[in-house]
Formats: C-alpha cells, structure tokens, sequence
C-alpha cells in the first residue's frame, strides 16, 4: 500500500524549464520524489541527477529501461513539444502516469493520440498548467465564479517576450516541427488556457488574428507574433496577443459589469504578482509573492495517483487548447472567422 509514499518521478528532457524549475520543486515537493532524469545527453542526465539527488540517469536510448524501472511511477515530459508524443505515449504503455509540459503537443493529431495512449492504459494524465495552484489566479477565478466583476463580456491578454536574432534561444523554439508554431503555442497557450479556465467556458470560433515579421533571418518557418481574436456561446470575447517581439511581459484584463480586474505579470513564475481593479467604483490591489509553482504541481498531480482521480487540467485540456491555436493559425490564413470543433 503507497498511500502515504511519495511518487516516484522520472523527468524526460533537461532543458531550461527543466534545470531552472522542474527539477528543484521536487526539493519543495511533499508528496512527489525524483527517481530518475533522461536526456538525449547522458554526459548531461549524470551530472544533473548528482546535482538533484537522483538515483538514476539515462540517456533517451535507454527508456525501456527507466520505464522498467518499479520506482518510477510517473514520468514528468519535458522536452520540445513535438517530441511529447513520443516520450507520453512510451510512459503509458509500461503503466506509468504521465505529466506533461504545455503545450501538449506540436500538432492535434498527437495531442489526441497522447490522450487516447493514456485512456487505454488507464494512467492519470495531467497537461502542466500552474496558474490552477498559484494563490493570485485562483484569487481571479474566485472573483469572476462569485459574480464580484458580474458578467463577463471581455478579457484582453497578452504574453510576450523579447527573443531577437542572436541571442541564446534553442533553435527549436523556431521549429514548426518541434514546437508547432512560434510564440502562440509557446506562450499564448498560457493566455487561452488560463482564461478558458477562469471562466470556465469554451471558445466557439477564432477570428481576425493578424501575425508579423521584423525578424526574418529567425522567424523563418514560425511567427514572430500574432494577434486573434475568440468568441464564446455566452458572448464573451476574448482579445489575446503573444509575441517574440517585445519585452518580457504579461496580463489578463477582465472586464465585467460590475467592475473589472487585471494580474500583472499573470504567468512568469519568478516574479510577484499584483491583483487590482475597481468593482463598484472602489479599487483594490493585493500583492502575490513568488511561490514555487512546479512543487504544488507536483504535490497535486502526485495526490491524483495516490487517490486515484482525474487530475484538473487534464490531458483533455490540452488538447482542446491545441485545437484553439490550430484555429487560430488557420483564421490567420485565412484572414477571416474559423470555427472551433472540439
């Protein structure tokens, strides 16, 4: 009986998020441990499983054996996005529960087939989304699910980051393949998943959504920005914007009838947090201080498995949020409204 054992992790993928987030919050994490670390690199897998107390290292060629292994008993996948499916689906076939970094997938075909591995092997799927667990986004939710701001008729949001010709970015960031598309699916995902979330509805249709280049020598096969626009059945619009273009910034700005209420910066998780707005014509302002989101990840994903129920966002999630941006890229095409079939 592991009621009350920590969960055993493997991390697939030792990239940056991986080296600068992932891998400390098992050190704050109390419900998850880390067992094993892969990489493409066993060079690189040795020396940073010594550096977070890992008791194993391989490289990618050794999976099967990782997976074997009866320590792990979920595996956190964070390599590029169009090698989740790869690492997800290999993780539920040997029974092994599956976390996974946004976004889900480079395309929905594979986002459809990581979910569909994961349904039949019968293993927990969670898309890591954090804003589900950091105080200032529920704080949000709580407002917008009491009626505090009324109805909602409009969220603007946007995430951005300065990423110009020359710097250190991995090359695969620029990758349609590996990455499915530029800034959208990298940091836009956070804008149409957190807002999905807060108020808990889907969007019906993508339109108007406007993308440029300054950059070309880079943005060669991706985007270096993109504007779109989504409806919703209920009437909410929603007005996002995610860029390589500018500097490194972020919000959500919800209008309601009652008031309205902004998070800035909403999704960088080293930074704090501030809440405000005016609801009534009285304005408030709170303040959030940095906490460790991918430990409370962990601790909720690991509480799942042990109880044996469906994790929130689930890999469903993701892939209806691969679905949005799979219309939205296609309303950019087409300079005009695409619906969304889910």
């Amino acid at each position: 009986m592991r009621a009350g054992k920590r969960v055993g992790y493997a991390v697939v993928g030792l990239g940056s998020i991986s080296q600068v987030a992932v891998l400390p919050a098992f050190a704050h994490s109390k419900k998850a441990k880390l067992v094993a670390v892969v990489s493409g690199d066993k060079s690189k897998a040795g020396k940073l499983a010594k550096q977070f107390r890992a008791g194993h290292a391989f490289s990618y060629g050794q999976l099967s054996e990782c997976l074997s292994n009866p320590e792990v008993e979920a595996v956190y996948v964070a390599t590029p996005p169009g090698e989740h499916e790869k690492y997800a689906v290999a993780a539920a076939k040997a029974g092994k529960h599956v976390l996974c970094e946004k976004p889900l997938a480079a395309t929905v075909k594979q986002a459809r087939n990581m979910v569909d591995a994961c349904r039949r092997n019968k293993v927990q799927f969670m898309t890591a989304y954090r804003k589900y667990f950091e105080p200032s986004s529920v704080r949000l939710k709580e407002m917008i699910s009491k009626g505090e701001l009324g109805r909602i008729d409009v969220i603007h949001t946007l995430f951005a980051e300065l990423r110009p010709f020359g710097d250190q970015s991995p090359a695969w960031l620029f990758s349609r393949k590996l990455c499915g598309g530029g800034p959208l699916t990298d940091l836009g995902v956070y804008c149409l998943n957190t807002c999905r979330w807060l108020v808990d509805e889907d969007p019906i249709a993508a339109s108007g959504a406007v993308s440029w280049v300054r950059e070309r020598r880079r943005y060669k096969e991706v985007e270096e920005g993109i504007a779109f626009r989504l409806g919703f059945r209920s009437g909410l619009v929603l007005q996002g914007t995610a860029a390589y273009s500018a500097a490194f910034s972020s919000f959500v700005h919800v209008h309601g009838e009652k008031g309205w209420a902004e998070l800035a910066p909403a999704f960088a998780f080293e930074e704090e947090r501030r809440l405000s707005g005016k609801i009534a014509g009285k304005w408030f302002a709170k303040t959030f201080k940095p906490i460790d989101e991918f430990a409370l990840e962990l601790d909720y994903f690991s509480k799942c498995i042990r109880e044996d129920r469906k994790p929130e966002p689930d890999g469903e999630q993701g892939l209806r949020d691969i679905i949005i941006i799979d219309a939205i890229y296609r309303a950019a095409k087409k300079g005009g409204t695409v619906k969304i079939k889910y």
